[in-house]
């Protein structure tokens, strides 16, 4: 995977800091779960914050402090992969230690980052990250995690970099938050993590990777454009209400008109939701959909129709489901490591531009619902009989995948001098299709949708009525 990087940061220092304690944690399992990420890239997240109350070496001195308590916390950052004689990876929790980096970003404010003429994330966002183009599956011989401090003209970038071997979302959001919470002082942390290897998902299945180990599976070379769509509260509100409560007269024309096409389609999800229906795996009411499932529906019709597919291509829109609450018994909230599946829900694209917003948001509840415990159990089975890494990208041309969630708490990272000013991602795990869902600032239910796509499709979304009428910000 080549990927050029035109915006990097002058390096000031650069230092390996090891927990302040000795860890008692050893060897932890990589789960069903986590060997498919072995292929992609480390997740990249970070907050941009006000200008600190401090000058910026005795910044550095209380974070390099911070980041080795909170290591402490959680020793499987500090450690590294190994792959054992029979071919089973584990974390071996070393206290190898992980990188801080400081990086000079002066030349540039806050609000370079914010934003750009175009609207598009600026390039410069990805400079204040680290271990770009790195494979998750590099982590046998380099840091599983680096911070890199980025110092701005009047604020401070903070980033963290993940092997998405190791963590999800909700393990990396929950390191960063006890990060920041050690930072401004507190003396006993919150949230502790969950390091039992105790489920369904820990397997005696062997992953076979070829010799080097697994590369990512999408090309870096095509171009793309990111931009960041905001939704209000009050707007998100709106669109659930019409999802969920209005039927117009388009809707049911678009059902007469998609006649044909609907005899052809394949009915992937509503078979999948009888069936689980009948098995009592359904772990949701199917009937009220969700703000989030409302605004997924919105976007998968809004870039189908941008993209300008043939009625009868199949468009997949996947969605990364946590599996936490889902197993029997479940997994505690704070398990730490990848406790996610990717489920996805296919329509002919003539019906999802065709059959209206409530149509494909049904079909989207339907997934969701129907992915209960017996799913679970079901990909773990057929894992386990094709052990393979995650297919990242979008060969087809018709994929969407969410990933991420607005759930995650990343405002509640204070250092000790404010909330972020916003939230960003760095260069990896980008292609065209992926759409990353963030918590909106001010709270309350408001979404930001980090959206990367193709110039053209791009284009298009940017253009879409029905799409833009729900946009606060973008």
């Amino acid at each position: 995977m080549k990927i050029t990087v035109s915006h990097s940061f002058p390096i000031i220092s650069k230092c390996t800091v090891s927990p302040d304690q000795k860890s008692i944690q050893k060897h932890l399992k990589l789960s069903v779960s986590d060997l498919p990420m072995l292929s992609c890239h480390y997740i990249q997240k970070g907050v941009l914050l006000p200008p600190p109350p401090l000058p910026i070496s005795s910044l550095l001195s209380l974070l390099k402090r911070s980041l080795s308590r909170s290591l402490s916390h959680f020793p499987p950052l500090a450690g590294r992969l190994t792959t054992d004689a029979a071919g089973h990876v584990y974390i071996h929790c070393n206290d190898a230690g992980a990188d801080l980096i400081h990086a000079d970003g002066s030349h540039l404010r806050v609000t370079d980052l914010l934003g750009s003429t175009s609207g598009d994330v600026p390039d410069a966002v990805k400079g204040c990250f680290s271990f770009d183009g790195a494979v998750s599956h590099a982590g046998h011989f380099r840091p599983l995690l680096a911070v890199q401090v980025t110092e701005l003209a009047d604020g401070v970038f903070i980033a963290c970099s993940v092997s998405h071997a190791v963590v999800d979302g909700t393990s990396f959001w929950n390191f960063f938050n006890t990060f920041a919470e050690v930072s401004r002082g507190v003396e006993r942390i919150s949230r502790s993590p969950d390091f039992r290897r105790e489920s369904v998902l820990i397997s005696d299945a062997v992953l076979r990777l070829p010799e080097g180990g697994p590369v990512v599976t999408f090309s870096g070379d095509d171009p793309i454009r990111e931009k960041i769509f905001s939704f209000s509260s009050e707007s998100i509100l709106k669109l659930k209400t019409t999802v969920n409560y209005n039927v117009n007269l388009a809707e049911m024309m678009g059902k007469q008109a998609n006649d044909t096409l609907t005899t052809k389609r394949k009915a992937i999800t509503p078979l999948i939701w009888i069936k689980n229906a009948v098995a009592g795996n359904m772990t949701a009411d199917a009937a009220e959909i969700s703000s989030f499932q409302s605004l997924c529906a919105l976007l998968w019709r809004a870039i189908t129709r941008a993209r300008r597919l043939p009625a009868d291509k199949t468009t997949t829109f996947r969605m990364a489901v946590n599996c936490r609450h889902r197993l029997d018994p479940k997994l505690e909230p704070l398990y730490f490591g990848n406790a996610i599946q990717s489920a996805p829900t296919s329509a002919l694209a003539g019906e999802v531009v065709g059959m209206g917003v409530r149509w494909c948001a049904e079909r989207l509840n339907w997934t969701v619902a129907a992915h209960g415990g017996g799913a679970v159990r079901e990909y773990v089975d057929e894992w386990e009989r094709e052990p393979r890494c995650f297919p990242l990208g979008n060969p087809s041309g018709a994929m969407v995948m969410m990933g991420s969630s607005p759930r995650f708490p990343m405002y509640d990272n204070d250092f000790g001098w404010g909330r972020p000013v916003a939230v960003r991602s760095g260069r990896n795990n980008k292609f065209d299709g992926k759409i990353s869902a963030f918590p909106g600032r001010e709270g309350g239910g408001s979404v930001d949708l980090e959206v990367v796509l193709a110039p053209g499709t791009m284009a298009g979304l940017e253009s879409d009525p029905e799409f833009m009428q729900y946009v606060t910000v973008c």
